[in-house]
C-alpha cells in the first residue's frame, strides 16, 4: 500500500496542477479523505521516516518527471513525465529517462545515455553515452542461498553494486543483478540483447557480444571480445578467455582457457569443424578414395588422412556410401 501511495503522489506531482484540482477529481478528493487510504502518506510511508515525502519531491522542469530534492541533475538532463529520480542520484548531461522509470537512490547516469520506458535502476552506476532499453531492471538482488542446520533457505547478503561501462546497449527485459562478493561489471562498449540474464558476482569484459535468452550464472567472468549466439548458458564461477565465440544453444560447464570458436553441450572446441565427422566415399573424376569429411554450411569439409590438409569440396561430388560416423577432435 505505501508503494501505491508513492506512485500516486509521484503522479501526481509530475502532472498538470489541473489534476490537483479536486473539485474536478472527486474520486481522487475521496482517496485522500477517506481513513482507509490516509494512512498512504502518512509517516510511515515516508522515505526518510519524517513523514514528509512529498515535501521532498519536487517536478523536473525539463520534461516534468519528478526528483528528490537531495538528487543531483544536470539542466540538460531529460526526465519524461512518470519518470522519478529518488534521493542521492546523478544524472549527468543529455541524458534522457523515459515514463515509467525508477532511478533509484544513488544511482549514477553518465552523459548521453538514453533509459527507456519502465525500467528500474538501483544500486548501479550506469556509463556515459549508454541505452538501456524499455523493461530493463538493474542492481535487485542475486539469486543466492544457503540451507541452514534446521534445512531452510536462507538469503545470502545481496549488498554490492552494478557497474556498466561507457557505450554499453543492454536489450529489453534484461536483467542484471547486483553483487553480493564483488560488483557485477559490464565492460566498455558491449552490447546485450533483449531477455538476457546477468547473475551477481559477473564479470563481463569489453566489446562483448551476448544475444537474446543468454543466461550467465553467478561469478561467472568474461574476458574481452566473447561473443555468445542466442540461448548460450554459462555455468556458475566459470572463466572464459578473451576472442571466444560461442554457438547458439551451448552450454558452458568449465572453464574455456584457449581462443576459437565453441559449441554443443558440453561446450567444446571446434578444431576441425563440426563437431561430428563421418566416412565417406568422396567421388573425383570416377576415382573413389576414401576420405573423412563433415558438413560445413552448404558444401562439404574434405580432410586428408593427416588430418592436416583440408579443402571445401561440394556436396555433390559425394557419395553417402558406408558411412562410418565418430566424434573427431
Amino acid at each position: 500500500m505505501a508503494m501505491a501511495g508513492r506512485r500516486v503522489l509521484a503522479f501526481a506531482y509530475s502532472t498538470s496542477t489541473r489534476f490537483l484540482n479536486f473539485n474536478q477529481n472527486a474520486n481522487l478528493l475521496y482517496i485522500l479523505a477517506s481513513p482507509r487510504h490516509f494512512s498512504l502518506f502518512s509517516a510511515s510511508s515516508s522515505e526518510d521516516g519524517s513523514g514528509h515525502f512529498c515535501d521532498k519531491f519536487q517536478k523536473w522542469q525539463n520534461g516534468g518527471g519528478t526528483f528528490h530534492e537531495s538528487a543531483s541533475i544536470d539542466p540538460t538532463a531529460f526526465v519524461e513525465v512518470g519518470a522519478i529520480v529518488h534521493s542521492g542520484s546523478v544524472v549527468g548531461q543529455n541524458v534522457h529517462i523515459g515514463s515509467g522509470t525508477v532511478v533509484g537512490p544513488s544511482v549514477t547516469i553518465g552523459h548521453s545515455s538514453k533509459i527507456g520506458f519502465n525500467v528500474a535502476l538501483s544500486n548501479c552506476c550506469i556509463g556515459d553515452s549508454c541505452v538501456i532499453h524499455n523493461g530493463v531492471c538493474i542492481g535487485q538482488d542475486g539469486f543466492g542461498f544457503y540451507v541452514d542446520g534446521d534445512g531452510n533457505m536462507i538469503k545470502k547478503p545481496q549488498m554490492l553494486n552494478v557497474i556498466i561501462g561507457d557505450h554499453v546497449e543492454i536489450g529489453a527485459n534484461t536483467c542484471i543483478d547486483r553483487g553480493s562478493w564483488r560488483d557485477t561489471v559490464i565492460g566498455d562498449n558491449s552490447k546485450l540483447d533483449n531477455l538476457v540474464q546477468i547473475g551477481h558476482n559477473v564479470v563481463i569484459g569489453k566489446n562483448c557480444m551476448l544475444c537474446g535468452q543468454v543466461g550467465i550464472a553467478g561469478s561467472a567472468t568474461i574476458g574481452d571480445y566473447v561473443t555468445m549466439g542466442g540461448r548460450v548458458a554459462v555455468r556458475d564461477h566459470v572463466s572464459i578467455v578473451s576472442k571466444v565465440r560461442l554457438a547458439a544453444a551451448s552450454c558452458v560447464t568449465k572453464d574455456i582457457k584457449e581462443p576459437g570458436d565453441y559449441g554443443g553441450f558440453p561446450a567444446w572446441f571446434h578444431k576441425l569443424p563440426p563437431l561430428l565427422l563421418c566416412r565417406f566415399l568422396f567421388t573425383n573424376g570416377g576415382d573413389k578414395l576414401p576420405a573423412v569429411v563433415g558438413l560445413q554450411g552448404e558444401g562439404i569439409l574434405k580432410v586428408s588422412e593427416t588430418y592436416f590438409d583440408m579443402e571445401l569440396v561440394e556436396s555433390d561430388y559425394l557419395s553417402h556410401e558406408a558411412p562410418l560416423c565418430s566424434n573427431f577432435q
